[in-house]
């Protein structure tokens, strides 16, 4: 439950008490060793206890009351007996946590139920033993003193029982994870270097290994198909049920379905460098950070324990005082009531469990949080900033048209401008590359190789100085572009970006290049205007071009021809207007923007440097994950708040009660046994709220 707690082993947290969990979920198939001890403890403990119901109860049971079998004294010897057993070894770990609790000055959870259970085991093992200590306002009208064995050892079995439920509740939130372990192949199908094939374990592979997959088997590790045809089920990584096509060129992740086809790839990362594994990561240290919400439940959780035992100090003196006959008897158990019913699990686990859930089911649709205030933060977003290429479009553009100027031809000015553009990784420059290989153009040697971000890009090719970029790049070099401007602005309008060349200092002409619209970035920006969301269009492309897919989407506004630096102040803008933003975009020049806005959103199929920039990542850059995203973000939030309500309502009312308010008017006392039962309830009614998460429609 809390981030800064980490231990190489399993125990229990030295804040809250409550068990440790593993950094990364583990495989389904590894058991709990705190289950497994609380269960041993609480089937024992059970087995015990029922015996000393019969025998505190057994003159309201049908037939020989247990009183002319068993005379007073006996019969708290019997029950000593029993409850031993269960009120040490059973409770021991209540024990030992609520020490812990003490001297690390975190008072919690089982400071209450340590201190309740002690007091009236202890209570009860005096009165058992040197009954005649007691002064009358302890005894009953028979002249006895009472034992509260029953109360201890009912109370132990219900918070064991509290604990294996929560235990085994908390288990399931991270079966979304566990899911995706479970996928992971074991091993690989190698071609060794004379074509044999060789099954090897999943360790062994090395990146550049040429690997076969065949008809159903799983993607091994993630890399670039070299041979084959087929269609890959990535619905563990993206969400989506609809496979996808799969041709030589085409990525592909580990741990995903290969259809009919036999494919042969070569592997590009391997163990912690692959999707899944890094998925693994950023939503284990999701699931460790505080939601901002939390700090509520910090704030009151600090005072709430040495409030709760002032309250039962209270308790014991009024009802010590003014109570009925056996005064400090009733004083004892009413102090004990209010102990164990006001335990703050529920309040410790209202946060961090609907995190958990909600980022796991996350996961399991392709969107990634980083850490819990994004998902907390993202259902507040009124503005998203998207760029276009790679985010709203597929950022595979294709060369379509190509205008020479200057006395150059066609073909050379491709193969100049391709030689250039081979050195970068911008998707405009892979068309480029692309249109000059498909005619079959031969490249020239490239030196003094440079990137102006936002611009374009300079080098000599064979010699001659060629420049490639947009129309500020070109003002830089003071190239003159009216004779192309019109051709220009005509492609433009057909939703072609336009890059212009220069070689030697002179206009060389121009390029055309259409970059196709994703298929769901249409529906996403429809589904996000239905959710009241602004869409405001930042792009280094120019205005025509950027106008026309904005056309084409519905998108609410277009800023154009901006450099990285512009996107920040664009962002800054927004915010300083008072709109919540999030910032979507994939390539290295989107970085600062999505560091700077409240949400930043990576395309997963964008750079490295946009993921690690951003909080959230959507694994297949589809636009219809940030639906999904804010969807699940606001179903959340709204599951922490009814969570915190219920642990803040079952307190506010519990505690009075088992203080003894109804007693006055109505004649009612709580029970230890069941302010146990409403207790261990309590916890587990909040970690069942959370599973809903996993059934929520986003």
């Amino acid at each position: 439950m809390h981030p800064e707690v980490v231990s190489d082993r399993p125990g229990a947290c030295p804040k809250c008490g409550m068990a440790l969990e593993p950094r990364v979920a583990a495989d389904k198939e590894k058991e709990n060793p705190e289950l497994r001890a609380m269960s041993r403890r609480f089937w024992l403990s059970l087995a015990l206890t029922v015996p000393v119901l019969v025998v505190a109860m057994g003159d309201m049971l049908p037939g020989a009351p247990i009183s002319r079998l068993l005379g007073g004294g006996a019969r708290n010897w019997v029950e000593l007996g029993l409850a031993i057993p269960v009120c040490t070894w059973g409770a021991w770990p209540f024990y030992v946590r609520a020490v812990q609790s003490v001297k690390s000055g975190h008072l919690n959870m089982f400071t209450l139920i340590g201190l309740g259970v002690f007091a009236a085991f202890a209570y009860s093992l005096v009165a058992a033993i040197l009954p005649g200590i007691f002064p009358a306002a302890f005894r009953e009208p028979s002249g006895g003193v009472g034992v509260y064995f029953e109360a201890a050892t009912v109370v132990v079995t219900l918070v064991l029982l509290g604990q294996v439920l929560e235990l085994r509740a908390r288990g399931r939130t991270g079966e979304a994870i566990r899911s995706l372990l479970g996928l992971a192949p074991k091993t690989a199908r190698r071609i060794r270097g004379d074509g044999t094939d060789e099954d090897v374990p999943l360790v062994e592979v090395n990146v550049g290994d040429r690997l076969r997959i065949r008809p159903g088997e799983k993607v091994p590790v993630d890399g670039i198909v070299l041979e084959g045809e087929s269609h890959v089920d990535e619905s563990m990584v993206s969400g989506e049920p609809i496979p996808v096509t799969k041709t030589p060129g085409d990525r592909v992740v580990g741990a995903t379905v290969n259809g009919s086809g036999a494919l042969v790839m070569r592997a590009e990362k391997i163990g912690a460098d692959t999707l899944l594994a890094r998925i693994m990561a950023m939503v284990a240290e999701a699931q460790r950070s505080r939601a901002p919400i939390q700090k509520l439940a910090d704030a009151v959780a600090g005072w709430f324990v040495p409030i709760v035992v002032g309250v039962a100090v209270v308790t014991f003196v009024v009802w010590s005082w003014i109570g009925p006959e056996p005064r400090m008897a009733h004083g004892l158990i009413n102090a004990v009531a209010v102990l164990i019913i006001a335990c703050p699990c529920a309040l410790g686990l209202a946060t961090p469990m609907a995190i958990k859930v909600a980022t796991g089911k996350a996961a399991s649709m392709g969107v990634l949080f980083r850490n819990a205030e994004s998902i907390e933060t993202l259902r507040k977003v009124d503005t998203l900033v998207v760029d276009k290429t790679g985010t709203l479009t597929e950022g595979r553009p294709r060369l379509l048209s190509v205008v020479p100027a200057g006395g150059f031809g066609e073909e050379e000015l491709v193969a100049l401008a391709a030689s250039v553009e081979r050195a970068s990784e911008h998707p405009l420059a892979e068309a480029i590359v692309a249109g000059a290989k498909e005619r079959g153009l031969a490249l020239g040697k490239v030196e003094a190789f440079d990137s102006v971000a936002g611009k374009g890009v300079r080098a000599k090719v064979s010699g001659r100085d060629v420049a490639i970029g947009n129309r500020a790049m070109m003002a830089d070099l003071d190239i003159d572009l009216s004779a192309i401007s019109d051709d220009a602005e005509e492609l433009r309008g057909e939703g072609q970006t336009v890059m212009f060349a220069a070689v030697d200092g002179g206009l060389a002409g121009l390029f055309g290049v259409a970059d196709p619209i994703k298929a769901g970035s249409a529906e996403a920006i429809a589904q996000l205007h239905a959710d009241g969301l602004r869409i405001v269009m930042v792009t280094g492309d120019s205005r025509t071009t950027g106008l026309a897919v904005a056309r084409r989407l519905g998108i609410d506004e277009v800023i154009a021809e901006v450099l990285p630096e512009r996107k920040v102040r664009e962002v800054e803008e927004l915010q300083a207007q008072g709109r919540i933003v999030a910032m979507a975009g994939d390539g290295i020049n989107d970085a600062p923007a999505l560091a700077r806005a409240q949400v930043g959103i990576a395309m997963g199929t964008g750079t490295d440097v946009a993921m690690e920039s951003a909080p959230v990542t959507l694994v297949q850059g589809d636009l219809r994950g940030i639906v999904r995203a804010l969807r699940l973000s606001r179903a959340t939030v709204k599951n922490v708040r009814q969570n915190l309500f219920f642990a803040f309502v079952y307190n506010a009312i519990g505690v009075p009660v088992a203080a003894g308010v109804l007693f006055p008017v109505f004649g009612l006392l709580l029970s230890p046994m069941i302010a146990a039962a409403a207790m261990s309830f309590s916890s587990v009614s909040v970690i069942a709220n959370s599973l809903r998460l996993r059934r929520v429609r986003v």
